[in-house]
């Protein structure tokens, strides 16, 4: 029974970078040894045990063959006859297809390490078109290792698969499952277009893909194109560090900008309450957890409204909070405003401009919030509460705002 370390861990450490997680390979053992030496099964689908002191995953060598369409369709054969080699020839990318032994040697059939020397990103074999996730993968993988291309090759097969509706297979979860890790990446961007290029985002994300080629005006956009524009600001969302809420929201806050008839380009009239219902049906479909989808709808129905704060009334202003429940929800609306804020800077020039519109719409909730609704509840009747409440916040926010209360 031999045992190596596999897959990422040994890309990483090959890339000088951290390594969070080890995955093992062991070679020639059965189930039943790997139970008499304490290690625990839990794989549900090929043998795969955790360590009984560290916990960290062993599988057994396995081979997979083709069995159905999509990621599940396959039939797993682990045997203590299985070589590594063969273990390793069933896996994704050349630089996720390396083990290393427990003497720190290498072993590389499949010139990985050579690839990432040249920063290329390439399938192990024909077996890729096997499994419609490792599409998914290749585009993930772009996002995080931001200098490395596809492998023309690779891209091709890829093509292939989206042509012979292999993604179509996708369950929902697994989709999502990728893309909010691709989100995480330091240039999300790279997913999408890499998507975009093999054709698997008009699949995938048509509400998307349909955005590139839409232009808008250039006085407020040199980018103008909508698509190159969303693309910008779910990247400076990723260098800000934001949350994934706020990354998914910048991905789809000017989704209504799709389906703008094309005789009122380069306008957009009425895009924010269409991209709020398109946001929601993408949510559906895709079973996006509710953080992500409530503040990906806010942001896309209110996002405008965030851009003219310095010229709102205390009136609209608190309306605006209201809408957006920012007297309820404190740490939503911040994260509110901080898609707002990738949104404005994601234009080329625009960058570093200052916002100062979320700083006047934390003053008016925190000038809003200074009001005391129990004691305006307890003074007016019960059917007047709501208006006197409001009225009382429109006052203070005109106070703080030194402005007109209107």
């Amino acid at each position: 029974m031999k045992v190596y370390t596999v897959g990422g861990a040994v890309r990483d450490a090959l890339l000088g970078l951290p390594v969070a997680d080890r995955d093992y390979v062991v070679v020639g053992a059965t189930p039943e040894e790997m139970v008499a030496q304490g290690f625990v099964p839990v794989g549900k689908d090929f043998p795969v045990f955790l360590h009984p002191q560290t916990h960290e995953e062993y599988a057994l060598a396995r081979t997979e063959r083709k069995s159905g369409r999509g990621y599940k369709g396959f039939v797993v054969y682990a045997s203590p006859d299985v070589t590594l080699e063969e273990d390793l020839r069933r896996r994704d990318l050349t630089i996720n297809a390396m083990a290393m032994d427990e003497a720190g040697k290498l072993i590389d059939p499949f010139g990985g390490q050579a690839d990432l020397r040249a920063r290329v990103l390439r399938h192990v074999s024909d077996a890729f078109v096997e499994d419609p996730v490792r599409i998914l993968r290749v585009a993930r993988f772009a996002a995080r290792f931001a200098d490395f291309t596809v492998a023309p090759e690779t891209m091709a097969l890829m093509r292939r698969m989206v042509a012979a509706g292999e993604v179509d297979a996708l369950v929902p979860e697994r989709v999502w499952q990728e893309v909010a890790r691709g989100l995480m990446q330091a240039r999300p961007s790279r997913m999408f277009r890499v998507l975009r290029e093999c054709g698997a985002l008009a699949k995938l994300f048509p509400e998307i893909d349909r955005l590139f080629g839409v232009p808008q005006p250039a006085a407020y956009h040199p980018e103008v194109d909508t698509g190159e524009h969303v693309m910008l600001v779910v990247d400076w969302a990723a260098r800000q560090g934001y949350a994934l809420p706020v990354r998914f929201a910048a991905l789809t806050h000017d989704l209504g900008k799709g389906v703008t008839p094309p005789a009122a380009w380069p306008a957009h009239p009425g895009h924010e309450a269409a991209g709020a219902r398109l946001v929601l049906a993408l949510a559906a479909r895709l079973r996006v957890p509710g953080e992500c989808r409530d503040l990906a709808v806010i942001t896309a129905r209110e996002h405008g409204n965030a851009h003219r704060a310095l010229e709102l009334r205390p009136g609209t202003l608190v309306d605006l909070l209201e809408r957006v429940d920012a007297f309820r929800r404190a740490s939503r609306f911040e994260a509110f405003l901080d898609a707002c804020a990738s949104d404005f800077h994601g234009r080329p020039g625009w960058e570093d401009r200052p916002y100062p519109q979320a700083e006047r719409l934390r003053a008016a909730l925190a000038a809003a919030k200074a009001v005391d609704a129990g004691k305006i509840a307890q003074s007016v009747a019960p059917e007047g509460i709501r208006d006197a409440v409001r009225s009382a916040r429109i006052a203070s926010v005109a106070r703080a705002l030194k402005t007109e209360p209107l």
